[in-house]
């Protein structure tokens, strides 16, 4: 009744009603206009990934950007430490970089060992080695990229906050300094043990669950464990630092020499430096003696007593000097 007369067609029908599908007269329309609508579409899609693909920079572009981003980093750290040590008291200046290389070399060392692992993997991949099956590890596993990837923030970060410890101490913020490797280690922590699926979690995962059946060898002795076992020991010293760090954080002996004084808790004479160090070597001797329970092999046993006299023979020299530091 109040319908418009501009809404009608002329044999008296509603203008909208000639586009229900499936009256008479529709079909020319539809195969004309449907076609056309989709071509539209087509087009304009294609126009729009061209153009994107167009807006995006080569990879030569972004690794030569990359790189030059690495390189004015790194002589930024150098140019900021230098000139941060040369500030500082020549008396106290030895033993200070002495501390430093203390709380940084334990993860400094552990970068160049991730950087390595991944050209490990990198020559796996150009042979017909099928680490994969070597290692017991499923398809989801980290490739030489992925390790390269994490080696070169690690790269980035330790450097960095080193070079924070050492512009903070010189330039007379001793407390900020002072918390530099602690907010460092305890991030490493965090994100080793972090349960949300980013940063690669299940690698996290096994690497965890081979670190517990190391220290636990309940269980049959895989390839895994014996190989991460074997590197700990080679990473020794690695411990030895990273109990000297977290002693120090925990007394509050950070950007300070009161370690070096002979009755420190922290001291290079304390026991707790060879007991260590033997730890790692203890684990092995210990896979050891799990193999021949399994296997009745008696080489087993010759490499447990291998991993048994090397340990005592360091623990002696180590306590001779620690009695020789304390004059008892």
């Amino acid at each position: 009744m109040f319908e418009s007369h501009h809404l009608r067609k002329p044999t008296g029908k509603s203008a909208f009603s000639g586009l229900v599908a499936g009256e008479p007269g529709n079909s020319v329309q539809e195969s004309y206009v449907f076609p056309m609508v989709l071509g539209d579409m087509k087009g304009t899609t294609n126009s729009l990934t061209h153009t994107a693909a167009a807006m995006m920079p080569s990879p030569i572009f972004i690794w030569r950007f990359q790189v030059t981003l690495f390189l004015v980093w790194g002589f930024s750290c150098c140019k900021i430490g230098w000139d941060s040590v040369m500030r500082m008291n020549s008396d106290l200046r030895d033993l200070f970089l002495y501390e430093a290389f203390l709380y940084y070399n334990p993860l400094l060392l552990v970068t160049m060992m991730v950087w390595l692992w991944g050209v490990c993997l990198w020559v796996f991949s150009q042979s017909t080695i099928s680490y994969v099956k070597i290692f017991d590890i499923d398809q989801n596993h980290l490739t030489h990229r992925e390790i390269w990837k994490c080696s070169t923030w690690l790269t980035i970060i330790v450097p960095t906050s080193m070079t924070a410890y050492l512009y903070l101490y010189s330039h007379g913020e001793v407390s900020l300094a002072a918390s530099q490797p602690v907010i460092l280690y305890i991030a490493f922590a965090l994100v080793l043990v972090f349960p949300f699926d980013i940063f690669y979690l299940s690698s996290r995962y096994f690497f965890l669950k081979t670190l517990w059946r190391i220290a636990f060898p309940l269980q049959p002795i895989s390839f895994p464990d014996f190989f991460l076992a074997d590197i700990l020991t080679s990473m020794a010293k690695v411990f030895s630092d990273l109990e000297r760090s977290a002693c120090r954080m925990l007394h509050n002996q950070v950007a300070t020499i009161a370690w070096f004084e002979a009755d420190s808790i922290c001291g290079s004479h304390s026991v707790a430096i060879p007991l260590v160090l033997v730890i790692p070597y203890i684990w092995r001797l210990m896979q050891c003696l799990r193999q021949y329970k399994d296997t009745k092999e008696k080489t087993t046993l010759f490499n447990g007593g291998h991993m048994f006299i090397i340990p005592s023979g360091l623990s002696q020299v180590l306590l001779t000097r620690s009695t020789r530091f304390t004059g008892t």
